[in-house]
């Protein structure tokens, strides 16, 4: 595998993330629950790592509410998503990935938030969440290497957790924000040796199915992911 850039699509640029970010920032409506930069990119990483792959227009709902009003802005809207979303899995096979996080004020300045990285990831979870749910019931490793996101995601409130947790100090709290990159690799690496199987298959089939003549799932699962 070669490690130079020259052979996979590179990561935005400062400029591009700004500007993508100034988009999604003017178009979200905090009531709605509407996903910003860092809430986007951890969509996307969830999807890169996932189990099947999932196409732009059952992604690209969770991030655009409304029709573009200019031609050119929505395509160069599309492109940086599509930038984005392609970049991530091209950095997970050179060890490049870092996830794009949010900043919050603290007593002790601008300090590093993993709350909208998470609710993106549960939602990228959400979108295979048949698949998702049974290897989370039935594989116990794969429980084990989603460790530190879930565990920043209960802190955050994204993670109903069955048990009461601690508040994580600010040294676990860093710690688990180091580790995810490691954490989508292990994923990323887990649905390549261990794919998702014909019956798994048919079972999100037939629950896409369900759900679309029924009406969308709730949002809160089993004590699992809920936003």
């Amino acid at each position: 595998m070669s490690d130079t850039k020259t052979n996979w699509p590179s990561s935005l640029d400062d400029g591009e993330l700004d500007e993508l970010d100034a988009y999604l920032r003017a178009h979200a409506q905090e009531n709605e629950g509407h996903l910003l930069l860092d809430g986007v990119h951890g969509l996307l990483s969830a999807l890169a790592v996932g189990p099947t792959q999932v196409l732009p227009e059952e992604w690209l709902p969770e991030v655009l509410h409304e029709p573009f009003v200019d031609e050119t802005e929505g395509n160069r809207v599309l492109a940086l998503l599509a930038k984005l979303n392609d970049s991530i899995s091209a950095e997970l096979d050179v060890d490049a990935y870092e996830p794009i996080l949010g900043e919050v004020d603290s007593e002790a300045g601008p300090a590093l938030s993993a709350a909208g990285w998470c609710e993106g990831f549960s939602r990228g979870i959400d979108l295979r969440a048949s698949l998702w749910e049974k290897r989370l019931a039935d594989d116990p490793p794969l429980m084990e290497m989603l460790g530190p996101v879930m565990a920043l995601a209960v802190d955050e409130g994204i993670l109903s957790a069955e048990a009461e947790f601690e508040k994580l100090t600010d040294d676990e709290y860093d710690d688990c924000l180091a580790q995810l990159p490691a954490v989508l690799a292990a994923v990323n690496h887990y649905w390549f040796e261990h794919p998702a199987t014909e019956a798994e298959i048919d079972a999100l089939h037939q629950a896409t199915e369900a759900r679309t003549e029924q009406q969308p799932p709730p949002r809160q699962r089993s004590g699992h992911w809920v936003h």
